[in-house]
């Protein structure tokens, strides 16, 4: 729940959401997608307000908590992959689970189990540069569900993706989210995508509204 958040872009957010739902929301500012992802994922404090995550209040937690909350509960998935370009896709995959403390045995295991989840399970071993733009968000997305999240943020998923291959990732997004029961915030310019999912919300103005 996003309660009474203030900020500079968005003012006065109120949203429920629930396990295993889709929350796509157009945004036709920049300045306001930003903020609105970063509050969400407690990487930057709103001024007043309350954002509650099964009854915890995250703007209540010190920054080393909110550092471990983020790393175990929440998934990024950005424009822009931010792949580690020396490290081939398995090991990219790999980096959040080893960062949460599993063993080495473990996060390989389930890394390989999400690559081949995404269709990635030849490429276990090229690195970003190896991979098409499809390829390399496939890999961000099987990051993003390395520690198994409860809330996946999409920031454009799509936004540096041709058609076609933005509408692949869109679906496997989807499908990922129907399997995982993986609550998924998605942000996005792109107003006939949002318009394709049952339910749809537009950020203006500093208010959330669904539409």
């Amino acid at each position: 729940m996003v309660k009474g958040i203030n900020f500079t872009s968005s003012r006065g957010l109120i949203s429920n959401l629930k396990r295993g739902q889709v929350l796509p929301s157009w945004v036709p500012q920049e300045q306001a997608k930003s903020t609105f992802l970063h509050i969400l994922g407690t990487l930057d404090e709103g001024d007043s307000g309350r954002i509650c995550f099964e009854n915890t209040d995250l703007m209540q937690m010190k920054r080393e908590e909110s550092s471990a909350f983020r790393n175990k509960t929440i998934g990024f998935i950005f424009q822009f992959h931010q792949l580690l370009q020396d490290f081939n896709a398995l090991e990219n995959v790999m980096i959040p689970a080893l960062i949460l403390g599993n063993s080495r045995t473990t996060a390989m295991e389930r890394s390989k189990m999400l690559l081949d989840q995404v269709g990635l399970f030849d490429r276990l071993h090229h690195k970003p540069s190896q991979l098409s733009g499809g390829e390399q968000q496939r890999v961000a997305i099987a990051r993003a569900l390395a520690n198994s999240p409860k809330l996946l943020l999409a920031d454009e998923p799509t936004g540096n993706l041709d058609e076609e291959t933005g509408r692949q990732v869109m679906e496997l997004l989807l499908k990922l989210n129907q399997e995982n029961r993986t609550t998924l915030v998605m942000i996005t310019h792109n107003q006939k995508l949002a318009m394709e999912t049952n339910s749809k919300f537009r950020l203006e103005n500093g208010l959330l509204n669904q539409e």
